[in-house]
């Protein structure tokens, strides 16, 4: 592959992957728009592996203190606020590990479609919208997440349900369709109940992890089994890319949202698929 080639690849890749506009359906469109052949297997799985990468890095702390409590709990015991959290995060990833396995890559090429892209851009980013408003309505625990964030978030986890966890999983299932997003999706479930921005936000990124993990496992199966041929070069460039560039939305997006929210996300959803839905129409 060219250098070029990868570089907006895996900089779409970061950039989508985290920002609430949908890294599939963007990664489609670009090699729509652009006349690219799909970039193989191996180079896709380097995208997401450098992704996965941004969000460990970026998260190391947390994802430590998670460990180091998980390991800590024996059986009779109440589980503490870091316990609880990290029984939602394994709660929150059955939903998108089931509804994954059973649509397979056959059903998932067949919604690889310019018309479910643009449907499903607009439809979720006026959704992720109304979730917005409805966290600026809730003034008072607004406000006091972002007099700290990241302690305001955490406080939030503290009265976190299992039930909510589980929803905001189901939430991230809907994710598999292209141009819904699953940072967007699942925001949009944690706004609606009643996380802060600042909870929200957060437990997006840190739910991402595990259906990263599992999503780079079953790419290297199949990698595996497909017998392709890896060009180590372009999947070691693709990998360390995205995940620099994927290091710097996340910290770059968590101030965004502390300070205005997503609307200029919404925003560009919005018009990004209407576009695409008149481009497609126009052009049969």
């Amino acid at each position: 592959m060219e250098f070029l080639h990868i570089l907006i690849l895996a900089l779409v890749q970061a950039l989508t992957e985290f920002l609430p506009v949908s890294s599939s359906g963007h990664l489609v469109l670009a090699s729509l728009f652009l006349g690219w052949d799909y970039q193989g297997l191996a180079f896709d799985l380097a995208l997401h592996f450098g992704t996965l990468l941004a969000v460990l890095v970026y998260f190391r702390s947390d994802f430590l203190a998670l460990l180091l409590e998980v390991l800590r709990w024996r059986p009779g015991h109440v589980l503490n606020p870091m316990q609880r959290l990290a029984l939602g995060l394994a709660l929150s990833t059955v939903p998108a590990a089931i509804v994954g396995l059973a649509m397979g890559e056959a059903g998932a090429n067949l919604l690889r479609h310019p018309l479910t892209i643009g449907f499903c851009l607009v439809l979720f980013g006026i959704l992720l919208g109304l979730a917005d408003r409805n966290a600026r309505g809730n003034g008072v625990r607004q406000v006091a997440a972002d007099a700290d964030f990241v302690e305001g978030a955490n406080a939030v986890f503290a009265h976190m349900s299992l039930r909510q966890a589980f929803l905001i999983g189901c939430a991230q299932a809907l994710a598999l369709i292209p141009g819904t997003s699953r940072s967007g999706v699942t925001m949009t479930a944690g706004l609606f109940l009643g996380l802060t921005r600042a909870a929200a936000a957060r437990y997006s990124f840190l739910m991402s992890a595990p259906v990263m993990v599992l999503a780079t496992a079953h790419g290297v199966m199949e990698l595996v089994l497909s017998e392709e041929r890896v060009v180590w070069g372009d999947f070691a460039l693709g990998a360390l890319i995205s995940a620099i560039a994927g290091v710097v939305v996340i910290h770059g997006f968590l101030k965004i949202i502390r300070r205005i929210g997503v609307m200029p996300f919404v925003i560009y959803r919005v018009a990004l698929g209407l576009g695409v839905l008149v481009w497609y129409f126009l052009a049969r």
